[in-house]
C-alpha cells in the first residue's frame, strides 16, 4: 500500500514535467532560445563586457601604485687618475715647500665587493587635468551607442523566429487543403466508377482521376520533406529538441497595426548615432585638456649596502713613500633612504599634437551629423514604402477571400455537375486545382500581410512579440 501511495505521489509530481517537455514551444520561448544563441548579440554583449572593464580602467588610474624592487650583485670599478701639477706651500723652518709637476705619478684606484640594494615606491596620480573624467564618459557614450544597435539585431530575431513560426501554420494549412482535396477526390472517383461502369465517362477521363490523386500524393510529399526542413532550420536557431518543434501548429491571423504616431524618430540607428556624437563631444573635451598641469604624489622608501668590498691602487698613493693602497672596507650599509613628494607635469607645447587631435575628432563629428542626415532620408523612405506594403498586403486578403470563395462555389457545382454526367472529369479537377490555388493563396496573402505588419512595425522601432 505505502509502495503504491509513492507511485503515485511520484506520478502527480512527474506528469506536469512530462507534459511540458512535450509541448509545442510558445513564440516567446523560441526567440528568447535564439536571442541567447545568436551570435550577433553574443558578440554584442562581449563589447559591452570589453568596454566596462576600460570604463574600470580608467577609473582605476587614481588608485595607487605600489612597486618593490630590488637587485644584488658583483661591482669592479676602476678609475685612473692622472696629477695635476701641485705646489705645496712653504712651511718654515719644517718644509721649505716644493711643486710636484703635471703628471707625475698616475694611479689606477678599483673598488671591487659586493652590492645589494631595495627598494618600495608607491604612487598615485592627484589630479589628471580632467582628462579621466571625460574618457569615460566617451566610453560610456559609445556603450549606449552599442546597447542601442542591439535593439536592432533583437529585432531581427523576432523577425525570423517570427516568420519560420508563421511557416509552420502556412505549411499546416497546405496540408489540410491537400487532406480536404483527396477526400472530395476520393467520394469522386466513386461517382467516376460507377459512371464509367454505366459507359457515361471513357477509361481516359477516369485516369484523369486517378492522375489528379497521384498529383496530390507527390505534394503531400513535398509538404513532409518542407516540414521536415522547417523543423531542422528552427532545431538551428533555438536548439529546442526537435520533437517540441515539430508540435508547433499555430494559427494564422492577420496583424491589425494602427499607429497614428507614425515616425522614425525611435529608430535605433538614429539613436545610436546620437550617443556616437556624444561619445567624440567627450573625446573632443578630453583632447583639450593637454595643456593642463598632470600632478601625482610618490614616496619611497630604499636600502643600499655594500658587503666584502675591497678599494686598492696599482702604484704608491703619495710619491716617496713606496706602498701602495689595499685596505677592505667594513660592510657599509645606507638604511632607511625616505623620500616623499609631489611633482607635475605640465605640457607647454606639445608640438600641435593636441590641436590635431582635437580637429580630427571633429572631422569624426561631423562625419557622424552626415550619417545621420543620409540614414534620416532612408528611415523615412523606408516608413514609406513599408506602409504602403501593408496597405497593399491587407487589401490582398480581402481580394483572396472573395478569389477563394467564388472557388468553393465553382467546385460546388463542378461536383454536381460531374455526378449528373453534364461535365467532364477533366473539368472536375481543374475546379480541385483552382479551388486548390485559391486556398492557398489565401493563407499566403494572411502571411504576406503578417510580414508586411512586422516590417512596418520595425520602421517605427515599435515591434514586440506580444503585438504578433
Amino acid at each position: 500500500m505505502k509502495t503504491l501511495k509513492k507511485i503515485v505521489s511520484f506520478s502527480i509530481i512527474c506528469f506536469p514535467l512530462v507534459l511540458q517537455s512535450q509541448s509545442a514551444p510558445t513564440l516567446q520561448e523560441l526567440v528568447s532560445a535564439a536571442m541567447a544563441k545568436d551570435a550577433v548579440i553574443e558578440q554584442q554583449n562581449l563589447e559591452s563586457k570589453s568596454n566596462l572593464l576600460d570604463q574600470q580602467k580608467l577609473k582605476d588610474v587614481f588608485l595607487p601604485k605600489i612597486e618593490f624592487s630590488g637587485k644584488t650583485g658583483y661591482v669592479n670599478a676602476t678609475a685612473r687618475l692622472t696629477s695635476p701639477e701641485i705646489t705645496l706651500p712653504a712651511i718654515q723652518p719644517v718644509f721649505p715647500g716644493a711643486t710636484i709637476p703635471k703628471g707625475s705619478f698616475n694611479n689606477n684606484f678599483t673598488l671591487s665587493g659586493f652590492e645589494a640594494a631595495a627598494k618600495a615606491e608607491a604612487k598615485i596620480l592627484i589630479y589628471s587635468g580632467g582628462k579621466v573624467k571625460h574618457l569615460k564618459q566617451a566610453l560610456i557614450e559609445k556603450n549606449n551607442a552599442s546597447q542601442a544597435l542591439k535593439a536592432k539585431n533583437i529585432d531581427e530575431v523576432i523577425t525570423e523566429i517570427s516568420k519560420a513560426y508563421d511557416q509552420f501554420a502556412l505549411i499546416a494549412e497546405s496540408k489540410n487543403v491537400l487532406d480536404q482535396g483527396k477526400k472530395r477526390l476520393n467520394i469522386n472517383k466513386k461517382t467516376a466508377e460507377k459512371a464509367l461502369g454505366y459507359g457515361l465517362i471513357t477509361p481516359y477521363d477516369f485516369k484523369k482521376i486517378e492522375l489528379a490523386q497521384a498529383t496530390l500524393d507527390s505534394k503531400m510529399v513535398e509538404y513532409e520533406g518542407k516540414k521536415e526542413l522547417l523543423i531542422t532550420q528552427m532545431h538551428i536557431l533555438t536548439g529546442i529538441d526537435r520533437n517540441r518543434i515539430a508540435l508547433i501548429n499555430p494559427n494564422l491571423e492577420r496583424i491589425e497595426y494602427l499607429d497614428d504616431n507614425q515616425n522614425i524618430e525611435n529608430r535605433v540607428e538614429l539613436i545610436a548615432l546620437d550617443y556616437g556624437m556624444k561619445a567624440i563631444d567627450a573625446k573632443i573635451k578630453a583632447e583639450k585638456t593637454w595643456w593642463i598641469p598632470k600632478v601625482q604624489a610618490s614616496t619611497s622608501l630604499s636600502y643600499l649596502g655594500f658587503y666584502n668590498t675591497n678599494i686598492s691602487s696599482s702604484k704608491e698613493i703619495i710619491p716617496g713613500t713606496g706602498s701602495s693602497l689595499d685596505y677592505k672596507l667594513t660592510n657599509l650599509n645606507l638604511f632607511p633612504i625616505f623620500q616623499a613628494g609631489i611633482g607635475f607635469k605640465w605640457d607647454v607645447f606639445d608640438g600641435n599634437e593636441g590641436k590635431h587631435e582635437i580637429e580630427k575628432a571633429k572631422i569624426e563629428k561631423e562625419i557622424l551629423e552626415s550619417k545621420k542626415s543620409d540614414a534620416k532620408k532612408k528611415l523615412q523612405l523606408n516608413l514609406a514604402n513599408n506602409q504602403t506594403n501593408y496597405n497593399i498586403a491587407f487589401s490582398q486578403i480581402e481580394l483572396k477571400e472573395k478569389a477563394r470563395q467564388i472557388a468553393r462555389n465553382a467546385l460546388t457545382q463542378a461536383e454536381k455537375e460531374f455526378r449528373y454526367g453534364l461535365i467532364k472529369s477533366s473539368q472536375l479537377i481543374e475546379a480541385e486545382n483552382d479551388m486548390e490555388t485559391a486556398e492557398l493563396e489565401y493563407q499566403t496573402a494572411i502571411f504576406n500581410q503578417r510580414r508586411a505588419a512586422v516590417e512596418l512595425m520595425k520602421s517605427t522601432q515599435n515591434l514586440s512579440i506580444e503585438k504578433l
